[in-house]
């Protein structure tokens, strides 16, 4: 397969008017240049998944938030909240926008711990950027739930390692039966010594109206995962901390993992406020099940 990369049309999925970059920059702390170049990409994207944490609590109450880019600015940029893959790429492509970069959604499907990547549906969102005079778009991801998640954006070239914010990833081609390349990113596993799959994706770009019809379904389907228990995640340069039901895991920059259960309720939300600065809806359950 070439490692040339068509041409995608740019997708402007949100009316600049509804967002502030100056909030934005503010609430991710960051203070560098604002231009639209490889390095303000690289430390804003960073910035970004170390301030606002991801989160599943509107949709552990059955409700799919919204897209709206004032909302989310409400939300996680005003409000102490973090939110899932769509909320968060939704607002780093308008602060990438305002940035001055050009900006494909994509979609992508998760295979961490899947059988073959056919078996899972396209329910992630991911970005694909633009940089003047670069060569190659980035592959750029704030809002991936997992501890294989970019911290900072790779370009879109096949069998190359990238290192960024103390994680190691590539990406690779795999054969499928469509009509564009389909490509994975892969994460290093320094446990194992070996390179783990996050998800797969092709360049075909994707729409808002065909996010909302996709995080009505994960916020709301009571088969959905994110439905099931609740799942909080923040990263730090010495830790990734999660969340998940009861069992609440530490990973720290040398592998090193610890686990826990937590069976009370007031502990939960109180990780929550202190560990993951999540301001927690009154009245709302986190120990579910």
């Amino acid at each position: 397969m070439s490692d040339s990369v068509p041409s995608v049309p740019s997708v402007q999925s949100v009316p600049s008017v509804q967002f502030d970059l100056d909030a934005y920059l503010r609430r991710i702390g960051w203070e560098g240049e604002r231009r639209a170049d490889a390095a303000t990409l690289r430390g804003v994207h960073l910035a970004h998944m170390r301030a606002l944490p991801f989160e599943n609590l509107d949709a552990l109450r059955r409700e799919a938030p919204s897209l709206d880019p004032a909302d989310l600015m409400a939300k996680l940029v005003h409000g102490r909240r973090g939110g899932y893959c769509y909320e968060h790429n939704t607002l780093f492509a308008c602060a990438l926008e305002a940035l001055g970069f050009r900006v494909t959604l994509l979609t992508a499907r998760v295979v961490v711990g899947a059988d073959s990547i056919a078996s899972r549906p396209r329910t992630h969102m991911a970005l694909l950027v633009d940089i003047p005079g670069e060569p190659q778009p980035y592959l750029t991801d704030v809002g991936f739930g997992a501890i294989g998640a970019l911290l900072e954006p790779v370009p879109l070239v096949a069998d190359v390692e990238f290192a960024g914010g103390g994680r190691r990833h590539r990406l690779v081609h795999v054969p499928h039966d469509g009509p564009l390349e389909m490509w994975l990113l892969q994460a290093h596993d320094q446990v194992k010594d070996d390179w783990a799959d996050q998800y797969a994706f092709t360049l075909e770009p994707f729409e808002k109206p065909d996010f909302e019809v996709i995080n009505w379904h994960i916020g709301t389907n009571p088969r959905s995962p994110f439905t099931q228990s609740v799942y909080v995640q923040s990263v730090s340069a010495a830790r990734h901390l999660l969340l998940h039901g009861r069992l609440l895991t530490e990973t720290r920059a040398d592998g090193t993992v610890t686990e826990r259960e937590v069976t009370d309720e007031a502990e939960a939300r109180r990780l929550l406020e202190e560990e993951f600065g999540i301001a927690v809806p009154e009245g709302m359950t986190l120990l579910t099940g």
